[in-house]
C-alpha cells in the first residue's frame, strides 16, 4: 500500500513567507522603540527570526514528508522581444518667451496649468509602474521561495517521520539560504 503524501500549494507557502517577513519587521520595530540598536544589530536580529522560522518550518514539512505543489498562475502571454524601443528617448524642450502684460500673463497661467496637468499625468503613469515592479519583484520572490523550498521537500519522501534527519537537512538547507546574508551583514560591518 502506498502512502499518501501531503502537498503545500505554493501561493499559501508565498503568502505565509510575505507574513513572516511583515511580522519580522513589527517585532525588530516594537522591540526596538526603546533601544537604541544599531542596523545591524536590527538585521541580525530579522535574519534570526527568519532563519529559525524558516528552519523550524522545513523542519516541519521533512518530518511529516510533505511536498510542494506550483499553483502560481503562468504568464504566458509576454513576449519576448523589445519591450521598450529605446530605454532613454530624447526631446528637445521649447523655450518659452510669453512676454510682458496682460497676454504673457494669461498665457503664463495657461502654460503652468498645462504642465500641472502634464505632471499629474506623469505621476499616475509613474505609480502604473511602481505597481508593475513590485508586481515583477513579487513574482521572482515567489519563484525563488517556491524553487527552495521544492528543492527542500524534494528530500520529504527520505526524511520522513526521522526527526534527525529532517533537523540536518533543514539546518544546511538554512545555512545555505540565509547564512550568506549574515555573512554579507557581517562583512559590511567589518569594512566600516
Amino acid at each position: 500500500m502506498k502512502i499518501k503524501q501531503n502537498y503545500l500549494k505554493g501561493k499559501s507557502v508565498f503568502i505565509v513567507s510575505l507574513l513572516l517577513i511583515g511580522i519580522t519587521i513589527l517585532t525588530v520595530y516594537l522591540t526596538g522603540i526603546n533601544y537604541n540598536r544599531s542596523l545591524t544589530s536590527n538585521l541580525y536580529l530579522s535574519l534570526g527570526i527568519i532563519a529559525t522560522s524558516l528552519f523550524l518550518f522545513m523542519t516541519y514539512g521533512l518530518y511529516k514528508g510533505i511536498g510542494l505543489i506550483d499553483n502560481f498562475p503562468k504568464f504566458r502571454n509576454f513576449k519576448r522581444g523589445d519591450i521598450m524601443g529605446n530605454a532613454s528617448p530624447t526631446f528637445d524642450t521649447p523655450s518659452i518667451d510669453v512676454g510682458d502684460g496682460i497676454g504673457g500673463l494669461i498665457l503664463s497661467i495657461l502654460l503652468w496649468i498645462g504642465m500641472t496637468i502634464l505632471i499629474i499625468v506623469l505621476l499616475i503613469l509613474l505609480e502604473a509602474v511602481f505597481w508593475f515592479s513590485i508586481f515583477i519583484i513579487l513574482a521572482m520572490l515567489y519563484w525563488i521561495f517556491f524553487r527552495a523550498l521544492k528543492l527542500v521537500f524534494n528530500k520529504s519522501k527520505d526524511t520522513k517521520g526521522d526527526i534527525g534527519i529532517s533537523a540536518v537537512y533543514s539546518l544546511t538547507y538554512t545555512l545555505l539560504y540565509i547564512g550568506w546574508i549574515f555573512g554579507i551583514v557581517y562583512l559590511t560591518e567589518i569594512m566600516k
